[in-house]
């Protein structure tokens, strides 16, 4: 389908734009999450815990603007996907109260079963977000069985799939390369040094399950790269993406943690940039009845309401901008712990 630079289109770059904004930000909150178990000093955990303290929950309301904007943008899709993947969702909203309840409680009380039980609650939850999200972007890249009427027809079982849990997979691993980063760039001492080992077999497990899931798609699922042959100039955000993650190693070796988080970042973001434009214009594609899907058009609001949204949005977005920059200059630098840390 031709590209035509319209609200529709707007709105799903938009969509996409706030969703990648979480999966950077909540991303390396949720890599330290799934790396914690693996610290086994008390100290070490709380300054990793305290690595997040001051940004984990406004990094999940990049997460809420995006599913409101899902919502006022292209309602036909948020009911169907919210409602198909009913039971993933619940799952992932328990994962997501309990992550924030383990970092509020886990230090409340000295015990060692208390902090313990917190610590696998911490670590699990983590993993079982970072792997939802997965399953759900697999889902959609493999298409979901939509009736006429656009709804589910599925079940919960039939979301999970060979190819579906290798990008759950894959993208616990993108969030264990991007959290060990962003830990060597927030510590100092021997447990930099201790996670300093670890970023580059994080990094070859991220390449492992990258390349895998890459060959898996080009294979089963060639209508993710029709776009790129149709416009190959496409390509160089594939270019982009290979060159992000190969620079990443190359600056940890260097010591230059915030220039490889910075690479880590543009890993994420042009993947997922790699994903929208092969879904492109579709939004939820159907399977086996592709004449179902819901696309950026049959499943959107009115142009009034696109265009009064995006009115709003370039008035408001700065302001979250604004907040966020200004949130992580307040709290940069080393972690240190003190009498206020979790």
């Amino acid at each position: 389908m031709e590209f035509t630079f319209d609200l529709n289109t707007i709105w799903f770059i938009l969509i996409g734009v706030l969703l990648s904004g979480y999966a950077i930000l909540d991303g390396f909150d949720l890599g330290v999450g799934t790396l914690h178990l693996l610290i086994k000093n008390d100290n070490d955990r709380r300054v990793t815990i305290n690595s997040i303290g001051p940004v984990w929950d406004g990094n999940e309301v990049w997460l809420v603007t995006g599913g409101g904007a899902l919502f006022a943008a292209f309602p036909q899709v948020y009911a169907t996907v919210f409602s198909g993947f009913y039971t993933a969702i619940i799952l992932l909203l328990f994962s997501l109260i309990f992550r924030a309840i383990a970092i509020e409680f886990r230090s409340k009380q000295p015990m060692k079963w208390w902090r313990q039980t917190w610590d696998v609650s911490f670590s699990v939850s983590s993993i079982l977000i970072a792997f939802l999200m997965g399953v759900a972007l697999g889902n959609i890249i493999t298409g979901i069985p939509l009736d006429a009427d656009k709804e589910f027809a599925g079940s919960f079982l039939s979301l999970i799939k060979p190819y579906t849990v290798l990008v759950g997979i894959t993208t616990v691993a993108l969030f264990m390369m991007h959290g060990s980063i962003y830990v060597v760039m927030k510590t100092e001492g021997e447990l930099q040094n201790k996670i300093r080992s670890w970023v580059n077999n994080t990094i070859i497990f991220f390449v492992i399950c990258y390349v895998t899931t890459t060959m898996y798609t080009l294979i089963y699922y060639p209508h993710m790269v029709q776009h790129f042959k149709d416009t190959p100039v496409l390509f160089l955000v594939a270019v982009l993406n290979m060159l992000a993650i190969a620079n990443i190693p190359r600056e940890i070796f260097h010591g230059r943690e915030f220039r490889a988080f910075l690479s880590s970042c543009a890993s994420i973001a042009s993947l997922l940039a790699l994903f929208a434009i092969g879904l492109f214009p579709n939004i939820v594609l159907s399977d086996p009845n592709p004449a179902n899907s819901l696309t950026i058009y049959n499943a959107s609001s009115s142009q009034k309401t696109l265009g009064i949204m995006l009115t709003i949005a370039i008035l408001g977005i700065p302001f979250v901008l604004a907040y966020t920059i200004s949130i992580y200059w307040i709290f940069r630098g080393k972690v240190k712990l003190d009498s206020m840390s979790y």
